[in-house]
């Protein structure tokens, strides 16, 4: 349940228990122990043995766990069964309801200083901030849960730290994202720590950033791993109900520890289930890659695909990355108005701060589309649109492509020395295809 409160608390608990039931300090010492050793455990001078917290838990009425640490087995085990149904409420796409469920459980948390549960519901707060777009206060709730698992191993982290750097690639700080998840991959691998969850979580949160970093080749890879990594389930969500069916029986039988191990077993499976999000990246990957070989049927089908799994959940953010890529391929197989009307919703729920390099991206297409049009004014300001965003991103290969485009449109508009001034910058941002200037890849899991 958690370490013992410090002699002198427990003594006072001891103290206020024994008062309250009317009990003289012979009562409650007898047979196995004397009225001074109860003396001197309330006055705190006295570490007491498990025995004896036993033995006064027995003559007090009460859970030696409670005794000890001041918690009630109870009140953890349904603390975590309402975390569990807060962690099912986000599953099904219900955010804003899920949100208020994790805000009145961390109050109540901290209320009975329960670090773990206080972790739980501030990785949840962090998960519906991801959700809605709200970068900069999740990012705190996931730095806040860091902080309550500091001294636990690195798996037990990984969800806290990867939506932190979740948080950070989605406000445009790719460098550092990459930085957060590669040190953490490296760690687990070299150190043995062969967690497939956390694995799959670290993998499939890289492909992003690395795409957009042009790190296709990293993100190619992370994507086959993440796949490989993939639980194998039929159905999660109806095992996770059973799971959760059974800790209420158990918990109004008085049965605590057996609720509690079905309780973890139905948080595991809504884990997993937020997982797919992280899988409909792989998608996501998938089409890209089948875009870049000219596989633009199989490509839109991988990238509707993962656009449904995301709008089930109602990931708006993410959903505007995926549909920018979708419009691309769109417009490659000559369906351009389908596209621009896609692009156009997507810019919406996008801007600097949110999915800056995704919104860039938007303008790029809209700026060859209304290219293709002959309409130049409005294709140039889409272009610089797009190259301020990328600039403040750091997305190097999309740049230099960019202003590849922008160059060209104004050398055939007869601005010479502005089209010069264009290709000048994107020569200073030219990558090689698949590059980036981050350093070696992490180790590599042993599949």
């Amino acid at each position: 349940m958690g370490e013992r409160d410090d002699p002198g608390v427990i003594g006072r608990r001891v103290q206020r228990l024994r008062v309250e039931q009317g009990l003289t300090q012979r009562q409650l010492a007898e047979p196995v122990y004397t009225p001074a050793y109860i003396s001197t455990l309330e006055s705190g001078r006295v570490r007491p043995s498990d025995d004896a917290l036993r033995h006064l838990a027995d003559r007090l009425g009460v859970a030696f766990d409670e005794l000890a640490t001041g918690h009630s087995a109870r009140l953890v085990t349904e603390l975590r069964l309402r975390l569990t149904d807060a962690q099912r409420t986000l599953a099904v796409g219900e955010t804003e309801a899920a949100a208020g469920q994790y805000a009145e459980l961390l109050a109540e948390a901290e209320t009975h200083g329960l670090a773990p549960e206080q972790s739980t519901a501030l990785l949840g707060l962090g998960e519906c901030a991801l959700e809605t777009g709200e970068l900069v206060a999740g990012r705190q709730y996931f730095e806040r849960a860091e902080e309550c698992l500091a001294g636990a191993p690195l798996p037990a982290r990984v969800p806290a730290l990867r939506g932190r750097a979740v948080a950070h690639y989605l406000a445009g700080e790719l460098r550092y994202a990459v930085y957060l998840l590669e040190t953490a991959l490296d760690e687990l691998n070299r150190g043995g720590l062969h967690d497939p969850d956390a694995l799959l979580l670290l993998y499939a949160s890289a492909i992003g950033p690395y795409m957009d970093m042009g790190a296709h080749a990293r993100a190619a890879q992370a994507a086959e791993f993440a796949l490989a990594l993939a639980p194998q389930s039929g159905d999660p969500a109806l095992v996770a109900r059973m799971h959760r069916s059974v800790a209420r029986t158990l918990v109004a039988e008085g049965r605590l520890a057996e609720a509690d191990a079905s309780l973890a077993k139905a948080a595991e499976l809504y884990r997993g289930l937020q997982i797919r999000t992280e899988l409909a990246n792989c998608h996501w990957m998938r089409g890209y890659v089948y875009a870049q070989d000219g596989r633009l049927e199989r490509a839109e089908a991988e990238l509707r695909e993962a656009l449904g799994m995301l709008s089930a959940k109602r990931a708006a953010l993410y959903s505007s990355q995926v549909a920018v890529e979708l419009a691309d391929v769109l417009h490659r197989r000559g369906r351009s108005d389908e596209a621009a009307a896609l692009l156009h919703d997507v810019l919406g729920h996008l801007s600097p701060e949110r999915g800056a390099v995704h919104s860039a991206a938007a303008h790029r297409l809209l700026g060859i589309i209304a290219e293709d049009a002959r309409r130049t004014e409005d294709a140039e300001e889409h272009y610089v649109r797009a190259l301020s965003l990328l600039e403040r991103a750091g997305a190097a290969g999309d740049l230099a492509d960019l202003c590849r485009l922008l160059g060209d449109l104004l050398r055939r508009t007869g601005r010479v020395e502005a089209a010069l001034d264009a290709y000048r910058t994107g020569l200073g941002h030219r990558t090689a295809p698949g590059t980036t200037t981050l350093g070696p890849a992490p180790a590599q899991p042993p599949l």
